[in-house]
């Protein structure tokens, strides 16, 4: 893999994707649910940019995991949030970078603990391929295909809530 795409660049394609879907859905209906860390902070910033009236939700799905027992909790948890009702909700669920789909299959397992929703559409920065499980985003601003599968790719945001993308690899972390 040569380099990453420009995440502001990713960011102003989903915001735009976003936007389109919301529109298509009945009024007052589509709420944004991002999961820890990334997809949340992705999912606030979309929430502002897009000027949506209810509050996002923020998942976190450590419990909801296949390898818990394996990778324990993430050094910053941050308990789950879900402000509004999601029975019948058009959920858009996003998160920072597709892979296996096991952090989606999460998700969605902990988004039915608290109703069952009209819709769940996926909307992600990057899709790196590589699924263990059938998980498509409807709206990705890319795909990835050229990720060797030793490296994660990690969004982060700085203080002035510019997003970046970083390619980091396991063996060496």
């Amino acid at each position: 893999m040569k380099s990453l795409p420009d995440a502001e660049a990713l960011y102003a394609e989903l915001r735009d994707a976003v936007k389109a879907a919301v529109a298509a859905l009945p009024p007052g209906s589509a709420h944004l649910v991002g999961i820890y860390s990334g997809g949340a902070w992705l999912a606030e910033r979309l929430h502002a940019d897009l000027g949506l009236p209810e509050r996002h939700g923020a998942l976190n799905i450590s419990f909801y995991r296949d390898d818990f027992d394996r990778i324990g909790l993430h050094h910053q948890v941050q308990p789950t949030d879900i402000p509004f009702a999601v029975e019948g909700s058009h959920i858009i669920l996003v998160d920072d970078v597709l892979y296996t789909g096991r952090t989606i299959r999460g998700a969605m397992n902990e988004l039915f603990d608290y109703g069952r929703p009209a819709s769940i559409q996926l909307a992600v920065l990057v899709d790196r391929g590589g699924r263990q499980l059938p998980v498509a985003a409807a709206l990705a601003a890319a795909r990835l295909t050229d990720v060797p599968d030793s490296a994660s790719i990690n969004l982060t945001r700085g203080d002035d809530g510019r997003f970046a993308l970083a390619l980091e690899d396991a063996a060496n972390a």
